[in-house]
């Protein structure tokens, strides 16, 4: 009897661990699952090619198709528009060079807000007004997405080893899943508060001189 109750209790426990691991949320969790990335400039190609080396399936598109050669040929995905990343992963990040592209590319006639999922992540790298940021945020919160804008310190050669700095505006909570694939890319993940927070404490440091910007930033 003794033997039935202790193997009882070792199942009853098995089963909560179950039931715990279930209730983790799945984007917190790090997970090789695909990947979205839009711009693959100066800085965005390097940063999706280490995307690729840490083993995540990457779905990648620019509105230049010679710039996708280099990452296709190391596996990833290529696609026509930014609605199309949206429409095949729930995971992205934006690499572009100004508040105009971001515009475009989020909310314009093939942008990735046409196609998102619920619940998708949206991630920022550029480097912009932090008004546009907010206003990026307000636009995918309607559609039931997440956005946080992370703008970089450091320039192509930090791209390119994995150095570079992050600083991560958006809600907090969803930071832990923001960091999983920014710490691909850098050797530093920083949360700095709210939407638009991330591209004031880029421009501090490079108001400081010491963000390492390149002049080819994107």
């Amino acid at each position: 009897m003794a033997a039935v109750l202790r193997g009882s209790r070792y199942l009853v426990g098995r089963c909560c661990k179950h039931v715990d691991i279930a209730l983790v949320s799945t984007r917190s969790m790090a997970s090789k699952t695909q990947v979205g990335f839009v711009g693959l400039g100066n800085m965005g190609n390097p940063m999706a090619k280490n995307l690729l080396k840490h083993g995540y399936p990457v779905i990648a598109t620019d509105v230049f198709p010679e710039s996708c050669k280099e990452v296709q040929e190391l596996g990833a995905q290529i696609v026509d528009n930014p609605a199309e990343v949206a429409d095949k992963a729930d995971r992205i990040i934006t690499m572009l060079p100004s508040s105009p592209n971001v515009i475009d590319v989020y909310t314009g006639p093939n942008g990735i807000l046409k196609k998102v999922k619920k619940g998708s992540l949206l991630i920022d790298s550029s480097t912009i007004d932090p008004a546009v940021s907010k206003e990026m945020a307000a636009a995918a919160e309607k559609m039931g997405a997440v956005f946080m804008d992370a703008p970089v310190s450091g320039g192509v050669g930090a791209a390119s080893s994995g150095k570079l700095t992050f600083m991560v505006g958006g809600a907090e909570e969803e930071f832990t899943a923001a960091k999983e694939l920014l710490s691909c890319m850098g050797a530093n993940v920083v949360y700095c508060g709210q939407v638009g927070t991330g591209q004031v404490g880029e421009d501090i440091q490079v108001s400081h001189g010491t963000s390492g910007r390149s002049p080819l930033w994107e």
